[in-house]
């Protein structure tokens, strides 16, 4: 069953934003906040009508407005530019009774409505991150099998270097067996030979 979305206000940087949420934790989750703003007093939740109404028409999305202003709050806001001024304050406040009262007599119904937005907006989200970790997986597999490849290749070229060495060491080995024995066996014939001079010398 959808939870009951309430609407959350806080302020960032250049802009204030607002969210329908079912908790808390749901609307600092979408505003990326890194530490609990409500515990801080950054944050609250709104029971302004417009805002209300702006955000349950759009569920789980953060809508945006100028920081300081009393304007509309939408998905895609400007830069504020009049800091600290008043002057769309008073048409601000024109735009909201009229407003207060067809807001607060909206039907249940509207709520539930606004409850499966928001769920509908948080699968929406869960499939796009679910594509996107899949599509690092992707690229992830395609590194992997391109360093064992690159790993192989290594492996397969030191093999074969350790053969050569092995073979190159067994030819030293057999040239110095052979030096040995050719050593070995001149002596033997000098000594023949030199005791052959001796005895031809008298």
């Amino acid at each position: 069953m959808a939870r009951k979305l309430k609407t959350y206000q806080t302020s960032l940087g250049f802009f204030d934003l607002a969210i329908a949420a079912p908790s808390m934790k749901a609307a600092l989750e979408a505003w990326g906040a890194d530490s609990n703003l409500f515990h801080q007093g950054a944050a609250k939740q709104s029971h302004d009508p417009d805002v209300i109404a702006a955000t349950m028409a759009k569920p789980g999305v953060v809508l945006r407005r100028p920081v300081g202003s009393d304007g509309p709050f939408s998905e895609h806001a400007e830069l504020p530019t009049n800091l600290g001024g008043g002057g769309s304050t008073n048409a601000a406040r024109k735009s909201k009774g009229p407003k207060a009262k067809k807001s607060s007599s909206r039907p249940v119904a509207a709520g539930r409505k606004a409850a499966l937005a928001y769920e509908r907006e948080q699968k929406r989200r869960e499939v796009e991150r679910a594509r996107e970790e899949a599509a690092r997986q992707k690229e992830r597999e395609r590194r992997q099998q391109a360093v064992d490849k690159a790993q192989a290749a290594l492996d397969k070229a030191e093999e074969n270097h350790a053969k050569r060495s092995a073979a190159i060491q067994a030819e030293v080995e057999a040239l110095e067996k052979r030096s040995q024995t050719e050593e070995a066996r001149w002596e033997k014939e000098k000594e023949r030979l030199q005791a052959a001079l001796r005895r031809a010398r008298g």
